[in-house]
């Protein structure tokens, strides 16, 4: 269990923590007794916070340290990945269940899944410490330039589309999947 501690404390899972704790309570407070739901968009910022925050950890201190170390970094940083994405749509979750309302649910796992796997690409591409641009790249596409029409609109502003789109539902999982076993094969860049 000692170096579960020890892997936290380096990869900053504390400071991520209170930082997505500080988001989740933001959330609840100014939208706790509101007229009514929250705007998608709105939801998925929240969802990037919560992602951007925790993507400081996909990098260790010592680049090369972890590159001669004898152990098997893919499997850790591919469950590293995985529970980002997981604490990201869970605190969004926690605050919806307090009586917010936020975002259906499958949106909430499908966008936070999609999230996580863009802060994995970032983190291969452009280190961990920017790990946070592509998701919140992504989303600023999203929200500001208009939707297009069909299918590629549907792909590329995947995360504000409902829950019932096919296309945008395989772009989040894709995400999730390449940007997992690209991180977990080759690690952040240095």
């Amino acid at each position: 269990m000692r170096w579960l501690m020890l892997y936290a404390r380096s990869r900053q899972v504390p400071a991520s923590a209170a930082a997505v704790l500080l988001v989740a309570s933001a959330v609840w407070a100014f939208n706790r007794g509101g007229p009514g739901p929250m705007d998608l968009g709105i939801a998925v910022l929240v969802l990037a916070a919560n992602v951007a925050a925790a993507s400081v950890g996909l990098g260790g201190q010592d680049a090369a340290l972890e590159r001669t170390a004898a152990i098997r970094w893919a499997p850790r940083r591919a469950a590293h990945v995985l529970l980002t994405g997981a604490a990201a749509g869970a605190a969004l979750l926690a605050v919806q269940a307090a009586g917010a309302e936020l975002a259906p649910a499958w949106v909430v796992v499908r966008d936070s899944a999609g999230l996580a796997g863009l802060a994995a690409l970032g983190a291969v591409l452009c280190g961990a410490q920017f790990a946070w641009t592509l998701p919140t790249g992504w989303l600023a596409y999203a929200l500001l330039v208009p939707a297009l029409r069909g299918t590629a609109g549907e792909v590329a502003s995947w995360m504000i589309f409902p829950s019932g789109t096919a296309a945008a539902t395989g772009t989040a999982w894709a995400l999730l999947v390449t940007g997992t076993a690209v991180y977990a094969v080759a690690g952040p860049r240095r």
